[in-house]
């Protein structure tokens, strides 16, 4: 009932939500759901938390949503007499991960081959990484050199622009992967709609993927989402109008954005730095004891 939920109304996180499930299924598979009672819940936190592989909070507070809404539709379909207040988890994940340039290409030597177009787009745009994955052609425009999203293809449901003919970057990108799909299309002779795909096949989760090359690079932990937010500090330090970033990015609101706009330690110390150099040039130096003595009581001039 979960999924179809989902499927019906077109949401985002389908995938999140099927990976809520996997979880959940481990421990509550074949378990009649008027035995799934708070302290059961309870003692379900407790085994993610310290299993042999430990789960995140916010990991967690994900699968007892999934496990909330679950118990909500059966609610209401009259197939469960309640909807059981299950526990929460306090969260404190406020993230601040970004990547530096070389960090960056070093993740991207341990990566296989069809996710580093993805990968790296996701870093040029600021895009959300769900949003690229889904990225057709037909959204495409090589001619006018812009990269659309139409309403409701978006997270905040808005939809979006991206001009690309000013990043050589960007262009040379999503040229490459042109020149890639047509190839594959005159091979198997047919169409691929997606601009990011393996073998033609869209790209679904490269969770494990993305781990293990964060992993063997030595950023273990580091997240797709870290993409976003670089690209965000970036625009912020290269001075684009806050109102232009949040449009390119996709963030509907100010508060939202600034929570990505991160400092690195490098921006600090260059913080520092400029007051220095301002303090350097405005400084106003005392005057020596014996110039303002003077000679005798000759009054200064004026």
């Amino acid at each position: 009932m979960l999924v179809q939920d989902y499927q019906v109304n077109g949401r985002k996180s389908l995938d999140r939500a099927r990976r809520s499930l996997h979880h959940l299924a481990g421990s509550f598979a074949g378990v009649r759901a008027l035995d799934i009672t708070s302290d059961v819940v309870t003692a379900y936190i407790a085994g993610r938390l310290t299993g042999p592989s430990p789960a995140r909070p916010a990991t967690i507070r994900n699968e007892l949503a999934a496990l909330t809404r679950m118990f909500t539709l059966g609610f209401r379909a009259g197939k469960v007499p309640s909807r059981p207040a299950f526990p929460s988890i306090a969260v404190h994940n406020t993230r601040s991960g970004f990547f530096e340039e070389e960090e960056l290409s070093a993740v991207l030597n341990h990566l296989p081959e069809a996710l580093r177009a993805v990968v790296q787009f996701t870093y040029l745009t600021g895009w959300r990484i769900g949003e690229v994955r889904q990225l057709t052609w037909r959204q495409v425009d090589l001619k006018a050199d812009v990269v659309r999203l139409e309403p409701g293809e978006t997270k905040n449901r808005e939809g979006r622009v991206y001009p690309f003919s000013s990043s050589p970057e960007l262009k040379a990108l999503l040229l490459e992967q042109r020149r890639i799909t047509s190839l594959l299309e005159r091979e198997v002779g047919g169409l691929v709609p997606w601009v990011f795909h393996r073998q033609g096949k869209p790209i679904r989760n490269f969770h494990m993927a993305w781990r293990n090359a964060c992993r063997k690079a030595g950023y273990p932990g580091r997240l797709v989402h870290d993409l976003r937010r670089t690209a965000v500090r970036e625009m912020e330090r290269a001075g684009v109008p806050r109102s232009v970033a949040m449009k390119l990015s996709g963030h509907k609101t100010e508060s939202i954005y600034r929570r990505y706009a991160i400092v690195s330690e490098a921006d600090l110390a260059e913080g520092v730095g400029r007051r220095a150099s301002f303090r350097e040039r405005t400084r106003i130096v005392p005057a020596q004891s014996a110039g303002l003595a003077g000679g005798g009581d000759d009054e200064p001039s004026a």
